[in-house]
């Protein structure tokens, strides 16, 4: 696992923290992983900030769970009272659930009219497959080289960003990422379109055929991509002219977190046959949702039935309906973009002293930042990058790592992060890479 800790070194911890792994690895088994070399412990949270049990702070720059900040009282607010009124499956007729959809189904555009709810992102996305495979009667599904979209057991066949020993679907088929930093900007939406074909023509050959495409808008495993933005839209052609389903993965691009839109797929001019959405849209409570266009569900809606006891059930629509009102009333969308900016801005001022930081990229409160060990030749380096995640940690800033070779920082903070947590960000990036500079020299 990228960033993650390495039980072997338990030994190197203080004894209370590995007293904790050690029960941790009892009680819950050994497929459960630990971020960072030195793992966090973590007793509370609010706005942007963790705290441990001894009222340390750490900014959380990774979080995209609690988009609209940790522990917002409006959200909290909404499932108490909900929780106190009713919390029931979806088989009875209830107002919040409609007056949700009715509010949120139009912020997708064109011919998307229906809402389905589940629980997770995984579920969301297993949902739509099958609804697509239903609606052509294929099986094939295309995604890009190291996505990621999920870990029911037909999400995790078509994620290969969970390691090379988590097998793929026989029916997936694998096209490159949009590289901007190693492939020509204009060229990068005709190559993924050819290699699309190509796949295409393998999947019919073997009588699998294209049931769907789906795509993280921001590429967020395969190194996160924000530009050009005229990659999908030349995508979608090549996957309707071959009677496929086109599926806009929104778990990480949504809700306003690229700035400029606040759909992922929107930056790209495209209408998606089918969006899917999770992890950000109850700030914490399980809520997930399908939306898709009466063509593609009406003979899955017809010949079968779909049903989930928690999805859509009343308190995980308030916690919905709650954060999609904060992000539009805080203005959470234009934030991002602001912030995003600034915080882009200062790493990429840092590139001009640190040589190791081949590019900046990304959009919004979206940002990735690539290592290099030379820039000419662009050979990723990941020892670097994984020590400036730790380095970090140790400063108590929370980030990550991503990508196949795990040398580009993941930052993605909560979207009510702010200019001063930005240059908080910035500045600890700033004196962990002199800190690595110094133990090198």
């Amino acid at each position: 696992m990228v960033n993650g800790f390495d039980p072997s070194r338990l030994e190197d911890l203080d004894p209370a923290m590995q007293g904790a792994i050690r029960r941790r690895q009892a009680l819950l088994g050994p497929a459960y992983r630990l971020m960072y070399a030195d793992p966090v412990e973590v007793k509370r949270a609010s706005g942007v900030f963790l705290y441990d049990s001894q009222g340390k702070a750490y900014l959380d720059a990774y979080n995209n769970v609690a988009s609209v900040g940790h522990g917002h009282p409006r959200v909290v607010e909404a499932i108490h009272a909900q929780l106190q009124t009713l919390c029931t499956h979806t088989r009875y007729v209830q107002q919040g659930i409609l007056d949700f959809a009715e509010d949120f189904v139009p912020s997708f555009g064109g011919p998307i009219e229906h809402v389905m709810f589940t629980c997770t992102g995984s579920e969301a996305n297993d949902l739509a497959l099958r609804i697509a495979k239903h609606k052509t009667g294929r099986n094939g599904i295309v995604i890009t080289s190291e996505a990621y979209h999920g870990n029911s057991d037909l999400t995790a066949g078509l994620s290969p960003s969970l390691g090379k020993k988590s097998p793929l679907g026989t029916w997936v088929r694998r096209i490159p990422a949009p590289d901007s930093y190693r492939m020509k900007p204009r060229e990068i939406g005709r190559t993924l379109a050819s290699a699309l074909q190509r796949e295409i023509e393998e999947l019919e050959r073997r009588g699998e055929g294209l049931a769907a495409f789906i795509a993280d808008s921001l590429f967020s495993s395969d190194g996160i991509y924000a530009h050009p933005t005229d990659v999908l839209s030349q995508v979608a052609e090549v996957v309707r002219r071959a009677g496929g389903v086109f599926i806009a993965d929104e778990v990480q691009a949504g809700f306003g977190r690229s700035g400029e839109a606040l759909w992922g797929y929107q930056r790209h001019g495209l209408q998606p046959d089918i969006v899917t959405m999770g992890k950000p849209m109850g700030n914490g409570y399980p809520v997930a949702a399908v939306a898709m266009s009466h063509a593609v569900v009406e003979s899955f809606g017809t010949n079968q039935r779909y049903f989930n006891t928690f999805g859509g059930n009343g308190v995980a629509i308030a916690a919905a309906q709650a954060v999609y009102d904060v992000v539009r009333e805080e203005g959470l969308q234009a934030n991002a973009l602001k912030v995003g900016a600034l915080m882009q801005a200062g790493i990429g001022e840092l590139a001009a002293t640190h040589e190791g930081i081949g590019d900046v990229r990304g959009t919004g409160l979206y940002i990735g930042v690539e290592f290099v060990k030379n820039r000419a030749t662009k050979e990723p380096d990941s020892a670097t990058a994984l020590a400036v995640v730790d380095g970090m940690r140790k400063r108590r800033v929370l980030i990550s790592a991503t990508g196949p070779n795990a040398n580009i920082l993941k930052i993605r903070p909560p979207l009510v992060f702010s200019p001063a947590n930005a240059d908080q960000l910035v500045a600890t990036l700033d004196d962990t890479l002199k800190a690595l500079r110094g133990r090198t020299a």
